[in-house]
C-alpha cells in the first residue's frame, strides 16, 4: 500500500515538474521574441525631402535598438492629415497619429512661443541652434507640446534661410529696399523685412514659382534646397547667403502611445532621436552644398555676407524686438534665449 501511495506521489510530482517547465519555456520564448509594436511617422514632405530621409534614419536606428520589437513606415507630403498641419497636431494630441515631424514654426500657431526659435538673425550658426536646443531653456520650449498630450523625442535643426531673387545680390537690408518679395503668411517675416524695406507679399507657396515667372515678385525666401527642388533657377538670379531665420523640427509621438510601450522600446526611441539629431547637421550640410551647386550650375549667382553686414541686418531685427516679443507673449523665454545667443538688447 505504502509503495503504491510513493508511486502515485512520484508520478504526481513528475507531472508537476513537467507542466512548471513547459510553461516556463513558453514564457521565456514569449518573453524573448517580444511583441512587435507598428507605428507609423507622417512627415510634411515628398521622399527625396531632407525631413523623409532623417525620418527613415531615425525609424531605422529606433528597430535596430528595440531589438527589432518597434517596426516604423514613414508616409510623407502630409498625407495622413491631409496636408494641414495644424489638423495633424491635433490628430497627434488626440491619438489618431501616431508620431508627428513637423517645424517649430508651425507648432506657433498653437503655442506663440515657438517663434522664438526663428526671430530674424537671433542665431548665428547651425551649432549655436543645437547648443539651444540641447540647453535647458530649449529643452523646455521642446517639451511645451507635453501639455497637448505629444511627448517630444526628437530635436532636429533645419538649414537656414536665403533670399533669393532676380534683381540683385543680397549684402545688406539698403539692397532689399522696393524688393517685391513672398514671405510666409507670418508675423514675423512681415515685421522683418518691412523694416528692411521689403514690399512683404504673403502667398500660398504653390503659387511662388508663377509669380516669378510673371514678374509679380521679385524674389522669394527659403533654405537652399526649396529653390534647388522647385527650379527656381529657372526665375532667379540672385541667392545670397543672409541665413536670416532659423527653424528647427519637433518629432512627437502620441504621449499615450509611448507610455503604452516598454521601457527597452522607449529608450531605442529616444536614442535614435538624440543620434539623428548630429546625423542631421551633418546630412543637411553635404546636401545644401549640392543644392547651392546645382543652382550654379543653372546659371544663378551666389554671395555670402560679409562679418559687417550681417550686423546691419542683426540691428534692424532688433529695433523689432518690442514687436517680435509681443507675438511671442513670454518676455521670459525671450531674453533667455536672446542672452543665450548674446543677442541682448
Amino acid at each position: 500500500m505504502k509503495k503504491r501511495i510513493l508511486s502515485a506521489l512520484l508520478a504526481l510530482a513528475m507531472v508537476s515538474t513537467c507542466l512548471v517547465g513547459c510553461g516556463g519555456n513558453k514564457s521565456s520564448e514569449s518573453k524573448s521574441s517580444g511583441k512587435v509594436t507598428k507605428i507609423t511617422i507622417a512627415v510634411p514632405d515628398p521622399e527625396a525631402s531632407y525631413i523623409y530621409q532623417a525620418a527613415t534614419e531615425f525609424a531605422d536606428r529606433a528597430k535596430k535598438y528595440s531589438n527589432n520589437t518597434l517596426e516604423f513606415t514613414v508616409s510623407g507630403n502630409g498625407s495622413l492629415y491631409g496636408g494641414d498641419t495644424a489638423a495633424g497636431i491635433k490628430q497627434l494630441s488626440a491619438g489618431s497619429l501616431q508620431m508627428l515631424i513637423l517645424a517649430t514654426s508651425v507648432y506657433a500657431s498653437f503655442d506663440p512661443a515657438y517663434n522664438v526659435i526663428s526671430v530674424p538673425y537671433m542665431f548665428d550658426d547651425q551649432q549655436q541652434l543645437l547648443d539651444y536646443l540641447n540647453s535647458d531653456t530649449g529643452k523646455d520650449l521642446m517639451n511645451k507640446v507635453s501639455e497637448k498630450g505629444i511627448t517630444t523625442v526628437g530635436s532636429w535643426t533645419r538649414s537656414f534661410r536665403k533670399v533669393t531673387n532676380s534683381k540683385q545680390p543680397v549684402n545688406t537690408p539698403d539692397d532689399l529696399k522696393g524688393m517685391v518679395l513672398r514671405v510666409p503668411n507670418n508675423s514675423l517675416y512681415v515685421e522683418f523685412f518691412g523694416a528692411c524695406g521689403a514690399v512683404t507679399t504673403p502667398m500660398n507657396f504653390s503659387e511662388v514659382y508663377n509669380a516669378l515667372q510673371l514678374n509679380t515678385l521679385d524674389g522669394q525666401e527659403n533654405p537652399v534646397d526649396v529653390p534647388y527642388s522647385n527650379k527656381f533657377y529657372e526665375v532667379q538670379k540672385y541667392i545670397s547667403a543672409t541665413d536670416h531665420m532659423a527653424d528647427a523640427w519637433l518629432v512627437g509621438i502620441n504621449s499615450n502611445l509611448f507610455k503604452s510601450l516598454s521601457k527597452e522600446q522607449q529608450d531605442a526611441i529616444n536614442k535614435a532621436g538624440e543620434e539623428v539629431q548630429k546625423w542631421n547637421v551633418d546630412f543637411i550640410e553635404k546636401e545644401d552644398e549640392k543644392a547651392l551647386q546645382t543652382l550654379l550650375d543653372n546659371g544663378m549667382e551666389y554671395n555670402e555676407l560679409s562679418a559687417e553686414n550681417r550686423e546691419k541686418f542683426v540691428e534692424v531685427s532688433k529695433s523689432c524686438y518690442g514687436k517680435f516679443k509681443e507675438l511671442i507673449n513670454d518676455d521670459e523665454l525671450f531674453d533667455k534665449t536672446a542672452e543665450f545667443c548674446g543677442k541682448s538688447e
